[in-house]
């Protein structure tokens, strides 16, 4: 992986984004670097070329730039729920509420841009 602020700029450029060349910018592609390492990566069966796994980060990092922190959330197993009847109220619990992925926030624009990499389970990609 290649993935630096400049070419974060072009990348963004291209789709009519502005990213600024600062300090900010700088700390929100780090962190989405380390999103990408430590929370995607292990999951994929094969590493995507250099421009995929690039354009990936530079999509992680928007939204880190946007609301920082973004990648790095925590969540108790309780807040893993979504209302599922307001009369008497009812919660549901999302999928596996005590693990990492059943509270990680998704990208479905990364999801899909990394797709083709992720290792398969049963009939179906893991969720990123």
């Amino acid at each position: 992986m290649t993935a630096s602020v400049e070419d974060w700029i072009a990348y963004a450029a291209a789709r009519g984004d502005a990213v600024a060349d600062d300090a900010d910018s700088a700390a929100a592609l780090v962190r989405a670097q380390d999103h990408y390492t430590y929370a995607l990566l292990p999951r994929l069966s094969a590493a995507p070329p250099d421009a995929i796994a690039d354009a990936a980060v530079y999509e992680l990092a928007k939204l880190e730039l946007a609301t920082p922190g973004f990648w790095s959330k925590t969540f108790t197993p309780d807040q893993q729920k979504t209302l599922t009847k307001v009369g008497d109220v009812q919660w549901t619990v999302r999928g596996d509420a005590s693990g990492a992925m059943g509270a990680m926030p998704v990208s479905t624009k990364v999801e899909a841009m990394l797709a083709p990499y992720m290792r398969i389970v049963g009939i179906g990609a893991w969720a990123v």
